[in-house]
């Protein structure tokens, strides 16, 4: 029997059923056709910055790499490559693979926006220095040009970023460091950490480990097939070789070592003991600095030690007359010179130091 009530509930779910699906930029049909654009721009803007790397390191780019590179299948790779062709992004002549002056802008876009981004995450926030790279690779998908002039307006228009490498500027400009591996420094030479390679993962996570920074002086002890011995921010490192070539350094004339004859690190403080501040260690940055700085922990200022917690950590330090708590990673994080040997130092060795 016909019931027409029947029918209406059933038109008005087929109705709703369309609407949910088909709704003007919410639906579900949108929203999944702009994942699949989503997804086809990361692996273009992925694809180019391999490509921008291969061309600027001298290493020939092939299907291959690109497969690798994105971690898809090498038919996808070639249909990729061949879709990028189409819209003047590269050229394809045999195996040789090259960009476009239109798919190097494009390139250089994407690096400008991933390292301004890196830049952002290590000044403005607290995410862990480990993250910077991961987090980036995911934003600088989502910039748009003007987007990202904001971002480089909002930081003061920064030329590198917090690993070392330069920032490409809006016209496209990228100059890069004059720098060499650590691993070429000859025994006893001096040098400035410039860069800090920060792929693969792995590697790059064991230069965290160690406190590694760009602007950190370091003095090369010994350099062998086995291991890199060098002294920087106030401790000796040892690396394996192939860890070691991931720093790149500028080398600096001989002088005397400021940070070994008179820095120490703040956690080095006895309670009943007092000195006074060199420096906050360019390894702390973003709102860990920032904090630093409001609690009056600037160069020249005296902080002395007053009382540990039975746990060893903790340790309550008096500075400007407050009294305030900081962990052993946290005090590592600032350079203490003694009263002795403050007066010693020199104008121009301050400035260096800090």
């Amino acid at each position: 029997m016909y019931d027409p009530l029947l029918y209406l509930l059933m038109a008005a779910l087929a109705a709703g059923a369309g609407w949910f699906l088909f709704w003007p930029e919410r639906g579900l049909f949108w929203r999944w056709q702009r994942t699949q654009q989503m997804t086809a721009r990361v692996l273009w803007e992925d694809a180019l910055k391999h490509l921008h790397k291969c061309e600027r390191h001298h290493h020939p780019a092939t299907v291959q790499s690109i497969a690798g590179e994105l971690q898809i299948p090498l038919n996808q790779a070639t249909d990729l490559l061949a879709d990028m062709a189409a819209h003047e992004l590269l050229h394809i002549e045999g195996q040789e693979i090259q960009l476009t002056s239109q798919g190097r802008d494009y390139a250089l876009h994407v690096l400008r926006a991933h390292r301004l981004w890196e830049r952002y995450l290590a000044d403005e926030t607290g995410f862990a220095e480990a993250e910077w790279h991961g987090q980036a690779d995911v934003y600088e998908h989502t910039l748009s040009l003007d987007e990202t002039e904001a971002l480089a307006a909002q930081l003061g228009h920064p030329t590198y970023d917090p690993h070392g490498d330069p920032i490409p500027a809006a016209s496209g400009q990228l100059v890069l460091p004059d720098s060499q591996p650590l691993t070429t420094l000859t025994t006893d030479e001096q040098a400035r950490i410039v860069h800090l390679e920060d792929e693969p993962e792995t590697i790059y996570a064991q230069l965290v480990a160690e406190r590694l920074h760009p602007g950190q002086e370091i003095r090369l002890l010994e350099h062998s097939p086995r291991r890199v011995r060098f002294w920087a921010g106030g401790d000796e490192h040892v690396l394996a070789p192939v860890v070691a070539a991931n720093i790149s350094v500028k080398p600096i004339p001989q002088q005397p070592v400021i940070e070994e004859c008179c820095a120490e690190r703040l956690s080095s403080l006895k309670p009943g003991e007092r000195a006074w501040v060199l420096n906050i260690s360019p390894a702390s940055r973003g709102l860990e600095r920032r904090r630093f700085m409001d609690l009056g922990i600037l160069p020249g200022t005296q902080i002395e030690a007053e009382l540990t917690s039975p746990g060893g950590d903790p340790t309550a330090y008096r500075v400007r007359g407050t009294l305030i708590a900081l962990r052993r990673e946290q005090a590592d994080m600032i350079n203490i010179t003694h009263g002795k040997t403050a007066s010693t130092i020199s104008t121009r060795q301050l400035e260096a130091i800090l």
